[in-house]
């Protein structure tokens, strides 16, 4: 049964061929599963000048009013929660995967008093391209329908999904291209090494580390040692297990 209203219920979510074609979708399926309510939230881009930002609800007016008014996703914990997530997350358990702190709690206390009282939140991040999440939730007097986390979970990649592409995001174009050697550069900054000691490690003079460094940051037309480490950490030419499973070993 499960099975079968994913591939009803996704099949219209993938196929949706405008935003409000994905919203009548993303209603039905949240009502479907046991839901009141929906939310689907992306950023594109990670807020460049070329990037966007989309947001397809059914919450009530009035909570939108104030969450958009007050900019209080600064401060909305289930929005820092799905990026500490994997896997989609009860609001039950935000708890176990951030800190709240009072303002934060504030937050998720209003919303509630606007009727969005418990929720499962997909996340799905592509680092230097896409963070998004897309929430089902219930209403006062209503629990999760557990049996119907597992759909809620595929169908929340899938709405992200059919919203980057509704978006008409593509990437951006052009990404800086570093070469070996300033690769193994970066790497090894990252891995908090100064010039002195990466020419000791990569068997090369301390000049030639520092024209390698210079070089992907003019690449990257940035000036600074740590903005470079999160660009190309953007570009996926490093990643956080390339850092951190070395700091570990070491």
């Amino acid at each position: 049964m499960r099975l079968a209203l994913v591939e009803l219920l996704g099949d219209s979510i993938l196929t949706a061929s405008s935003i409000d074609d994905l919203h009548e979708a993303l209603a039905r399926a949240a009502g479907d599963m046991g839901f009141d309510r929906f939310a689907l939230s992306l950023e594109i881009g990670c807020g460049a000048d070329s990037g966007a930002s989309l947001l397809v609800h059914d919450y009530p007016a009035s909570w939108a009013d104030v969450y958009i008014g007050f900019n209080l996703a600064a401060t909305d914990p289930v929005r820092r929660a799905a990026e500490r997530s994997v896997l989609g997350f009860g609001w039950q358990n935000i708890l176990d995967l951030v800190p709240m702190t009072d303002m934060e709690r504030t937050t998720f206390e209003t919303g509630r008093r606007h009727g969005l009282v418990d929720g499962f939140t997909v996340p799905r991040h592509l680092p230097g391209d896409v963070i998004g999440s897309c929430s089902f939730v219930t209403g006062l007097g209503k629990s999760l329908p557990h049996a119907m986390l597992i759909v809620a979970e595929m169908l929340g990649a899938m709405a992200i999904a059919s919203a980057r592409r509704l978006s008409g995001w593509a990437g951006r174009p052009g990404h800086a291209k570093l070469t070996d050697r300033q690769r193994d550069c970066v790497l090894w900054a990252a891995r908090g090494k100064t010039d002195w000691e990466i020419s000791r490690i990569l068997g090369i003079s301390h000049e030639t580390v520092i024209q390698h460094l210079k070089d992907a940051r003019e690449r990257y037309d940035t000036h600074k040692r740590a903005s470079l480490i999160l660009y190309a950490l953007y570009d996926g030419l490093i990643s956080f297990a390339d850092i951190f499973r070395w700091r570990i070993r070491h």
